[in-house]
C-alpha cells in the first residue's frame, strides 16, 4: 500500500548503505513499493551488464517489478567513474522527481553515494602513463612500495587511505605525481548544493549472521556459474570493476596462483573482510546515518515518515 505523506514540495533521496549481502535489495525494493517510487542504484559494479552473478543484482522480477537504474546500465568495454556517475544520476533524479517525491538510493559503494549526495573533489587532469607505470610497480613490486610512496607524497591523505585497496591508492599518487601537490590537497570538505534532501539508513547485522550470510552468497554465485563468468571476464581484468572481490582471487586462481580450494576460501575471507570495510566507510561519521537491522521494517517506515514530516 502506498504511504501518504503530509509534506512539502521538499523532494527526498532515501539513502539505504550497509555491507554486502545484508539485505539492501529486498528492503529497498519494500520501501519502494511502499512509497510508490523507483531505486537508483549507487553499486560501482552494478553498472556492468556482463557482470551478472558475482555483483548480487536485483533479480529480473524485481527489476519488472520496481525500476532500478543503473543496473546493467554500461558495459564492461568502458571506464565509468564516481564523477561520470554524479553528473548522470543528477540527470536522473531531475525525471524522477517529476512524478516523485522520494526516491530511493542504494550501494555499498562509498564512494559513488557521497558522490551523488555531497559531490566530487575537482581532481586536476592524470597522465595515463602514470597510472600505467604505478600499475606496473604494484604487480612488481606489491602494494607496500606504493603505500611508502604515498607516506612520502602526501601523509595526510595516507593516514586516511584503505591501505587495502590498492585502486585508492594508485589514484592519489597519480595525482600528486601530475600535479607535484598531494592528494589531500584537493579534496574540498564543502558539500555540493543539492536540490534535494536527503534521509540516510545504514542496515547492519550482528558479525557472524552476516558472515554467514556472505558465505552462503559466496557458495550461490559458484552454484550459478562464477567460475565461468569470471572466465569471460578475463580479457577485462585490468577494469577497476574486476579488481574486487569476487573476481580477482579466481584471475588469480585460473594463472595458477592456488588451487581451487584456496581460491573459494580467499573468496569468502575477502568477501568478510570488505563488508568490514565497508562498514568502516559509513560508520565513520556517525551522525550521518541512523543504523537498523533489515528486519526492523515498521522502524525503518516510521524513522522515515517522521523525516519526511520534518
Amino acid at each position: 500500500m502506498e504511504q501518504k505523506l503530509n509534506m512539502a514540495k521538499d523532494k527526498y533521496v532515501i539513502v539505504v548503505v550497509g555491507p554486502t549481502a545484508v539485505g539492501k535489495t529486498d528492503l529497498c525494493v519494500n520501501l519502494a513499493t511502499h512509497f510508490n517510487t523507483e531505486v537508483v542504484s549507487a553499486d560501482s559494479r552494478q553498472f556492468y551488464k556482463e557482470m551478472q552473478i558475482g555483483t548480487a543484482k536485483p533479480t529480473l522480477a524485481e527489476q519488472k517489478a520496481i525500476p532500478h537504474h543503473f543496473v546493467d546500465s554500461h558495459s564492461i568495454a568502458e571506464e565509468y567513474n564516481a564523477g561520470a556517475y554524479e553528473q548522470d544520476a543528477l540527470q536522473v533524479l531531475d525525471k524522477l522527481f517529476k512524478d516523485h517525491d522520494v526516491v530511493i538510493v542504494t550501494g555499498g559503494s562509498g564512494l559513488y553515494v557521497r558522490a551523488l549526495c555531497e559531490g566530487m573533489d575537482e581532481m586536476p587532469e592524470t597522465d595515463p602513463e602514470i597510472r600505467t607505470a604505478l600499475t606496473a610497480k604494484l604487480e612488481a613490486e606489491g602494494l607496500e612500495s606504493l603505500l611508502a610512496r604515498l607516506q612520502q607524497l602526501d601523509p595526510v591523505y595516507y593516514s586516511q587511505v584503505d591501505k587495502a585497496n590498492p585502486q585508492r591508492v594508485i589514484r592519489a599518487l597519480e595525482v600528486c605525481l601530475s600535479s607535484g601537490q598531494p592528494y589531500s590537497s584537493f579534496r574540498k570538505s564543502d558539500k555540493a548544493s543539492r536540490p534535494f534532501r536527503t534521509i540516510k539508513i545504514g542496515l547492519t547485522r550482528d558479525r557472524q549472521e552476516l558472515y554467514n550470510r556472505i558465505d552462503q552468497r559466496m557458495d550461490q554465485m559458484l552454484q550459478q556459474g562464477l567460475l565461468e563468468e569470471a572466465k569471460a571476464l578475463y580479457p577485462y581484468r585490468s577494469h577497476n570493476a574486476l579488481q574486487t572481490v569476487g573476481y580477482k582471487e579466481i584471475f588469480d586462481y585460473l594463472e595458477g596462483k592456488y588451487d581451487w580450494e584456496e581460491a573459494v576460501r580467499l573468496l569468502k575471507r575477502n568477501s568478510r573482510r570488505y563488508a568490514k570495510r565497508q562498514l568502516t566507510w559509513f560508520t565513520k561519521h556517525p551522525e550521518e546515518y541512523t543504523w537498523f537491522h533489515p528486519q526492523q521494517w515498521q522502524e525503518i517506515v516510521d524513522f522515515i515518515v517522521r523525516k519526511l514530516g520534518s
